[in-house]
């Protein structure tokens, strides 16, 4: 359903640091970088871009100002991936926002691990499938 979506960073360096860290796990890699030449009001904005297998998925946008705290949810394979994620992500040193686990609320199969970025964004990891 969804072909992309972005997130900010006014950290851009340690956002990168953090996504490259985090999403690793989950099989996502930085695939795209670039810097905004077109943007007369600011020709060294940088962009990256993660995801599987070369598609750029996540966009990360460096911004001047912060924007609003976001939620993004990713797949993981397992649950022994949302793991990984959260421990190469706390690794990182990313604050935690919920550590791995259950969460039936949801589904009865909800398996989540919740960290944030460095802007605060809310990052997740989240397997489907029965234990």
């Amino acid at each position: 359903m969804i072909d992309h979506l972005s997130t900010y960073a006014t950290d851009f360096v340690a956002t990168c640091r953090f996504y490259d860290a985090a999403l690793a796990p989950l099989g996502f890699g930085k695939n795209v970088e670039m810097v905004a030449t077109w943007n007369a009001e600011w020709p060294t904005q940088r962009f990256a871009a993660y995801g599987p297998g070369g598609r750029p998925i996540l966009w990360v946008i460096e911004v001047r100002e912060p924007a609003s705290p976001r939620h993004v949810a990713f797949v993981a394979k397992d649950r022994a991936a949302v793991d990984a994620f959260y421990a190469a992500a706390r690794a990182a040193g990313a604050p935690d926002n919920g550590p791995p686990g259950p969460r039936a609320i949801y589904h009865p199969d909800y398996y989540g691990a919740f960290v944030l970025d460095p802007d605060g964004n809310n990052v997740e990891a989240v397997c489907h499938v029965p234990a």
